[in-house]
């Protein structure tokens, strides 16, 4: 079956200080077979996408359709790099930690964890004029690297829906009802297709992701067209890089993903089944209406890492054209900061597109799942070792408690997989004894 891609398709206290720990996993989007992928740099009213794309099928059928707020040039255009999305993805992503107890009997010890240029040449280009009763025209055609992209303007949704499907583009009927929104608001329609030829020059299994960059005083992602032909639910992954604030959605909630909770250590084992289990929870508590924060933080450093920073070359690469040559050391910072946003909608859960603010919210923030393992010594050692493990049960269910609450599985089930030995009962007290 031809398949059509229309991109653009329980709060936690902060923490305050360095989070430290040690790095084991993280639920980066490999997790996800069909999570779209987008990173969107903006400064001012100027903003750089890039597209990352996940098209599964016979490449004559690809589609892509997005709504922009300009004509855009050439020079405005540029084929990605696939593995710094990669990267930023990796960097980004929610990670499990461990520790390791310390030995109770000794005193602590204190110690501090260690951590595109984009041309935007203005060449004139012919306008020419599709089938007049149709009310489209091409504003411009270009081929960029495996791409064939027209850029188009028109009067009528039904119109551009007739040009589109006369033209070979595969979009299903009916696409006429999610495009008149932006015919009204006068926007342009960037319109890609796999040139074969080109693409067999590049020697790749998959398409490199598109950039374009373009001037708006509207901080919006579209994601409607992307919902036309939806079968069910779809992820979105959102990197937003800008100068110096968390970025949130003005028109829908936006909140932290929990963040920072003991877990019992044989998740170790699972990280990926309990975070999609976790996010599926969290989603299906706020009936899929909900934009999730799963990270921000400086780009010029971390604490874990799940991946190391991007260097200032990526950062160029991905469109961050305010960073200088001369950037400042990454232990220093960067004036670069990074928000991961992550939705899971449908029509009815989002029927507006996404309007986002950079705010003057600069507290880290990451999506982290701790371990403790037990110290392994005896009881005997110490008194400190005696009370160690008087507690430690009660530890482990609370850790027990935090996986069921954070993810809806079952609590018996929890304790079977942990073996958790019975807490020991305090004696009852006898509340008569006393009384004659």
């Amino acid at each position: 079956m031809k398949t059509l891609i229309l991109l653009l398709s329980m709060l936690i206290p902060q923490i305050t200080q360095a989070f430290c720990g040690f790095y084991v996993a993280k639920a980066d989007s490999s997790l996800y077979n069909q999570a779209s992928q987008v990173v969107m740099v903006r400064k001012d009213d100027k903003t750089v996408l890039s597209l990352m794309n996940d098209y599964q099928g016979e490449l004559e059928d690809f589609a892509m359709v997005i709504p922009v707020p300009e004509v855009l040039q050439k020079g405005q255009i540029n084929i990605g790099d696939a593995e710094i999305i990669k990267h930023l993805d990796a960097f980004t992503a929610p990670r499990l930690v461990e520790y390791h107890d310390p030995n109770p009997c000794r005193p602590p010890i204190a110690f501090m964890d260690s951590m595109a240029k984009m041309s935007r040449n203005k060449m004139p280009m012919p306008k020419t004029k599709a089938k007049p009763d149709l009310g489209v025209i091409v504003e411009a055609e270009y081929t960029i690297g495996e791409y064939d992209i027209v850029i188009l303007s028109a009067k009528e949704s039904t119109g551009l829906e007739s040009w589109l499907q006369i033209n070979g583009y595969n979009i299903p009927n009916g696409a006429s009802q999610a495009l008149k929104p932006y015919i009204k608001q006068d926007m342009k329609f960037f319109v890609a297709k796999v040139n074969l030829k080109e693409h067999s020059k590049t020697k790749l299994n998959f398409l490199r992701p598109i950039q374009f960059a373009f001037q708006s005083e509207k901080f919006i992602l579209p994601i409607r067209l992307g919902m036309i032909n939806a079968k069910g639910p779809q992820d979105l992954l959102l990197y937003v890089l800008t100068e110096k604030g968390r970025v949130e959605a003005t028109n829908y909630r936006t909140l932290k993903l929990p963040s920072n909770m003991d877990l019992p250590v044989y998740i170790k084992k699972d990280f990926a089944r309990f975070y999609q289990s976790m996010f599926d929870h969290q989603v299906k508590q706020y009936d899929l209406r909900v934009v999730f924060t799963e990270y921000f933080w400086n780009m010029g450093w971390c604490d874990p890492c799940a991946a190391d920073p991007l260097s200032s070359n990526e950062l160029t690469k991905l469109g961050v054209f305010w960073l200088s040559a001369n950037a400042p050391a990454l232990r220093q910072g960067l004036p670069v900061q990074v928000t991961r946003l992550h939705v899971r909608y449908t029509p009815e859960s989002f029927p507006e597109d996404l309007r986002l603010q950079e705010t003057g919210d600069k507290q880290n923030f990451q999506g982290r799942y701790v371990l403790r393992h037990a110290w392994q010594g005896k009881p005997e050692q110490c008194d400190a070792a005696r009370q160690y493990f008087d507690n430690l049960p009660i530890r482990h269910q609370q850790e027990a408690r935090n996986l069921a609450k954070l993810t809806g599985w079952s609590l018996t089930e929890i304790h079977r997989q942990m073996d958790l030995p019975k807490l020991k009962k305090k004696p009852e007290e006898i509340w008569w004894k006393g009384l004659w």
